[in-house]
């Protein structure tokens, strides 16, 4: 049950925490507990003694405060939609010209669901306080801390405006969209690739037993601790099979084990496994690879047309690549008595490269600033991996070949 209740979890939190209304809904809370604390704090005798001694804090006329109050509402209403159609600008101009793939960077930015949910809190701050004023008040009987409190939300809400502006001006530069790619991928390679050598796998057979998926989804990961204790548990040893970011269809092999499973062990055991609809760098670097080669690609396509983009996404996967050559992943899991019982499947580099860099290189190999580029950065990898090697070679077969065109 409580491998069941982790996976529903696993599954919806990317989508619930990457909303766009995340946060905002958050903050409007806030804001609603600060419009409530307001109100009791102007309602208070000591809210009505400050207002006593400083008679510039107090309002005369309920009439006046409505028409701040309503003034305020409506010009944040403003500033709010107007916020929220350069945002959907930004995420349609980041679809057509980069990949679908790289909205979740967008969609999931702190800084812009911040500052809308500061607009949309400020909002339901002042229709809460609109109906704390009644047209009998008078003097300090008038929530005036609250309309004060409202002013200088009003006024930061205003230089949030002016910087929002320029930060979603920038948040569009592509260079920006594949750094946060870049980062966020590295960070989920951090935790994945730990080793600094290979993780030794002593060569065993296939375990005989094929354990079949429930259900069809994209293979992110595994919580491996947690399946090592089952295993031990029930004295049973487990090897992946698939890589993670594979889609694996209803029926198809998910793991083998080393002996027959069924009834409840079995769904036990399942339940330890997270296929997901839409995979996401958080649940493995495979897709932050997959997401930069997109965006490769896309650039050099001839509707788009704009090597300098895919320049910038070949340069952020070779600096991938030497981390990933430097740093290993933990492929094998023991128990505390020291017997394997999970057997991890991970990406080797040599498909990571070719995965990714031979399908940048199908959509660039006749542009001269590819090939320059890869000419330049495969010598640096420091690795002399077959698939390298071939890979420079086909660069310079490019080269000759445009050079033999030029001079016949």
């Amino acid at each position: 049950m409580r491998n069941k209740l982790l996976q529903w979890i696993n599954r919806h939190y990317h989508t619930v925490v990457g909303s766009i209304a995340f946060y905002p809904i958050l903050i409007v809370l806030l804001f609603v507990l600060c419009g409530w604390g307001m109100f009791v704090l102007d309602r208070s005798a000591w809210g009505v003694d400050l207002k006593v001694a400083t008679p510039w804090l107090g309002l005369k006329d309920a009439s006046a405060a409505r028409i701040i109050v309503s003034t305020i509402a409506a010009g944040i209403l403003s500033l709010t939609v107007f916020s929220f159609s350069m945002v959907m600008v930004v995420l349609s101009q980041a679809a057509a010209q980069l990949s679908n793939r790289t909205l979740d960077q967008l969609i999931g930015n702190r800084f812009q669901q911040l500052v809308l949910g500061v607009y949309i809190g400020t909002i339901v701050y002042a229709l809460l306080l609109l109906t704390t004023i009644r047209e009998r008040d008078q003097g300090v009987s008038i929530p005036a801390l609250s309309v004060y409190v409202l002013i200088l939300l009003t006024i930061v809400d205003i230089f949030l405006f002016i910087y929002f502006l320029h930060f979603i001006t920038r948040t569009v530069k592509y260079e920006v969209v594949i750094d946060r790619i870049y980062v966020d991928t590295r960070s989920a390679l951090k935790r994945v690739c730990s080793l600094d050598t290979p993780d030794p796998i002593a060569a065993h057979e296939a375990l005989p037993f094929v354990v079949k998926a429930e259900g069809s989804g994209v293979y992110e990961g595994v919580r491996a601790h947690a399946l090592v204790r089952f295993c031990a548990e029930h004295d049973l040893v487990v090897e992946l099979t698939e890589l993670p970011g594979s889609f694996i269809l209803k029926g198809g092999p998910l793991l083998r084990t080393d002996r027959p499973l069924a009834g409840k062990e079995l769904d036990q055991l399942r339940s330890h496994f997270d296929l997901v609809d839409h995979g996401a760098v958080e649940g493995h670097y495979s897709f932050g690879f997959r997401q930069l080669t997109e965006v490769g690609m896309k650039a050099l396509s001839p509707g788009l047309n704009d090597p300098g983009t895919a320049l910038l996404a070949l340069r952020g996967l070779f600096q991938l690549f030497v981390f990933r050559l430097e740093h290993h992943p933990v492929q094998h899991f023991a128990d505390d008595a020291g017997k394997v019982r999970v057997i991890l499947r991970e990406w080797p580099f040599q498909l990571l490269f070719t995965s990714t860099v031979l399908a940048i290189w199908d959509y660039g190999k006749h542009d001269r600033s590819i090939r320059y580029e890869l000419r330049h950065l495969l010598p640096r990898l420091g690795t002399d991996a077959p698939e390298v090697r071939r890979m420079l070679e086909l660069v310079k077969e490019a080269d000759q070949e445009h050079e033999d065109r030029v001079t016949s």
